[in-house]
């Protein structure tokens, strides 16, 4: 039996909430044939004009975390793919410089027309839905941190949704969430900031996605 001491530290130590990812995707994904895929991520909208709490209170550094959100998602987005073999993902300056000429218009629009600019299987669009650091440190919080968003990967040449992920978290202690044990081998005992629980969550999705995409039948 562990010490009283240590196990209260334990249960008091942070954790990763239980089913924080969703996803779902079309019967014949395997079958696609995506090779070449495109991270296109959509602007954060001016704060204020949707109400989603992209900011918060200035943390221990004295920043907004929501000033840095735009930035974060894609960069976290286009690295965890890049590292990934089977894809070849189209470079980010490329989709930049691209993606500024697609104009106005649904997500399905878009994505299927920046595909079509940069010869692309496939784009990966993602929505930003909530960022917010923690307030604290790493061994004890006032506010954890909280993310979510929404990946959807579009069939450039059917022009159709064909996988969609979602993450959202608001970290969780340990003694709040006891099914969650089996993560900190990953995490350690400690309260993430914004952008490592983003982390977190991109990865899960890619590594569920490029999974999905590649397996080979069996």
């Amino acid at each position: 039996m562990l010490p009283l001491l240590p196990l209260l530290l334990l249960l008091s130590s942070c954790a990763l909430a239980p089913a924080n990812f969703q996803s779902r995707q079309v019967p014949d994904l395997g079958a696609r044939n995506i090779k070449r895929v495109a991270v296109y991520i959509d602007p954060i909208p001016a704060q204020g004009k949707t109400g989603v709490p992209y900011t918060s209170p200035a943390g221990a550094n004295g920043k907004d975390a929501g000033m840095d959100a735009g930035a974060i998602l894609p960069n976290l987005l286009y690295s965890a793919m890049s590292s990934l073999p089977n894809w070849q993902i189209v470079s980010d300056r490329e989709v930049k410089e691209i993606g500024a000429t697609v104009p106005q218009g649904s997500d399905r629009d878009r994505a299927r027309r920046l595909g079509e600019l940069v010869y692309a299987d496939a784009v990966i669009s993602a929505r930003l839905l909530r960022y917010r650091e923690r307030v604290g440190e790493e061994w004890g919080v006032q506010s954890p941190a909280s993310v979510a968003f929404v990946l959807e990967l579009w069939d450039v040449k059917r022009g159709d949704l064909i996988w969609q992920g979602r993450f959202d978290e608001t970290q969780k202690s340990l003694n709040e969430n006891l099914f969650a044990l089996g993560d900190i081998g990953e995490r350690g005992v400690r309260w993430l900031k914004a952008e490592e629980l983003a982390r977190d969550g991109i990865k899960k999705a890619v590594q569920q996605l490029h999974q999905n995409l590649y397996r080979r039948p069996g």
